[in-house]
């Protein structure tokens, strides 16, 4: 890495991420100089270090010498005089804004005055930090991820006030430690919390509301939505205390209801019920494992189809005649299942993959009938949507078919967009009205979200794979119902979806 710019860079905090962040740069080959509090800090940050950099010897990704050589670059210190001579100092205490202010006031005091200090702040305003300083101009946002020696993405944020030339010198330097940097304005949350917190808060409401348990959400989004992991498994990861700190600074910011923290993430964080750091938050992570059931793998049952349109291939082989057999019968759309439900068997299964109640109640056999929900066609996902007229168990007994057939099926009431829909639409929306503010571009934000949060590909790219036409349908859908703001259409999305063009 070149060290033309900074050839010395302080950290201040050393906790996981501010002990990372050191391990980046020292990795680097720059000499670093990490601060603590106190001593008993100081230790921590300093086993930090030396267990962060042991699993990479014993993994095989770092030698011993090389190890030897990271640490003996991070100079550890109680003293803030130990950052005078550094050229770039980062900061990297808890997120709060009145601690930040303090750490800057003692780094104003004594940094050299042309030596550039950066807050990593994830979600609170980079100016709010800046003005309190003698030297706003030499104030940057340096966003990394954790864990900062794995993840590849690094936002860094100039504010109004920052001088020409100091966000490209830091953007140089993430780039040199072999990260990639995406360079935006201060708005809270920058591109990746922006996006990522809206959907976690929504999914986090829909559990509240009773649409869907936690486990067949976390499973749609994993099993449907292509996800690493599910929107309360990644809340537990990453702590609620977390959570509920970055939506309510965004929400300050924006009074968008999207970012306004639903009561029960509030509630669990109230508590003391943070996640996995504390051994409860949506999970009980102290409880055993559940272990799978030892069932025999379910009969395929017998599945027909009615109405017009192309058979899902999920669903393997179908018939078109002898209803009376089948034990899941299935209309295409919005077709009529009232000739089928006279025909189908005692315990049959209606489904529709339109609307469910207008089916249901125009089939003459309403509490048998359910929504049958692919959110991707060649996929095997389905959700099964129980309206107000569906019997008892019937839901139930429709994903135990649907399970037959070699599908995994989740459950919810009947509502727009269903799970996977209603909660990456808005999330993918939420994109292209970044894109059309001209906050960041289509590759920046696709690569806050791959590289920043681990997903398999970004809303932009997504967008354009799923159609803007599928978009903005599914999103009338959803503001129709919900008449919330943010699920109205980006005019970006509209315009697209007219000319018949793809976002890139």
């Amino acid at each position: 890495m070149s060290g033309d710019s900074f050839s010395k860079v302080g950290v201040v905090g050393l906790g996981t991420m501010g002990a990372g962040i050191a391990e980046v740069l020292a990795r680097g080959g720059l000499p670093v100089v990490g601060v603590e509090i106190d001593e008993a800090a100081l230790e921590r940050g300093r086993g930090h270090l030396e267990k962060s950099t042991g699993r990479a010897v014993k993994r095989g990704r770092l030698t011993a010498d090389a190890q030897r050589g990271i640490l003996d670059r991070v100079e550890l210190s109680t003293d803030f005089a130990a950052l005078g001579e550094c050229d770039l100092v980062i900061e990297a205490v808890p997120e709060r804004l009145d601690l930040k202010r303090a750490v800057f006031a003692e780094l104003d005091r004594v940094c050299r005055a042309d030596a550039v200090l950066a807050t990593n702040t994830s979600s609170l305003s980079v100016t709010d930090i800046a003005v309190a300083t003698g030297r706003p101009t030499k104030i940057v946002g340096v966003h990394f991820f954790n864990p900062a020696p794995v993840m590849k993405l690094v936002e860094v944020i100039g504010t109004v006030l920052t001088e020409d030339g100091a966000v490209d010198r830091v953007a140089a330097l993430v780039k040199g430690l072999g990260k990639t940097p995406v360079v935006i304005g201060d708005r809270a949350g920058f591109v990746a919390n922006r996006l990522l917190f809206g959907y976690l808060n929504q999914a986090a409401g829909m559990l509240e509301s009773g649409h869907a348990t936690r486990d067949d959400i976390d499973t749609a989004m994993t099993a449907g939505g292509g996800l690493p992991m599910g929107p309360f498994t990644l809340m537990d990861l990453i702590g609620l205390d977390t959570c509920l700190e970055v939506l309510e600074a965004i929400h300050a910011e924006t009074r968008d209801r999207r970012h306004a923290p639903a009561p029960v993430l509030r509630e669990l964080v109230t508590a003391g019920l943070l996640g996995r750091k504390t051994g409860r938050g949506f999970y009980d992570h102290a409880a055993p494992a559940a272990e799978a059931a030892g069932r025999d793998a379910p009969a395929r049952p017998v599945v027909a189809v009615v109405g017009e349109g192309a058979v899902p291939a999920a669903l393997g082989e179908v018939v078109r005649d002898g209803l009376g057999d089948a034990d899941l019968i299935i209309a295409l759309g919005e077709g009529s299942l009232a000739d089928a439900a006279a025909a189908a068997k005692p315990g049959a299964v209606l489904a529709t993959t339109g609307p469910v109640v207008a089916a249901a109640v125009a089939s003459g056999r309403p509490a048998d009938v359910v929504g049958f929900h692919l959110p991707e066609a060649d996929g095997a996902f389905v959700e099964i949507a129980a309206s107000v007229v569906t019997g008892e168990g019937v839901a139930d007994r429709a994903a135990e078919l649907a399970a037959g057939l070699g599908l995994t099926p989740v459950r919810c009431r009947d509502r727009a967009g269903h799970i996977v829909d209603a909660l990456r639409f808005p999330y993918l929306n939420d994109a292209a009205a970044m894109l059309d503010a001209g906050y960041a571009d289509a590759d920046s934000i696709d690569a806050a979200m791959t590289l920043g949060c681990g997903y398999p590909t970004g809303p932009i790219a997504d967008l354009d794979r799923l159609g803007a036409d599928r978009a903005v349908a599914a999103l009338h859908a959803l503001y129709a119902e919900t008449r919330e703001p943010a699920y109205a259409p980006a005019p970006l999305l509209e315009e697209h979806r007219t000319a018949g063009r793809t976002l890139r």
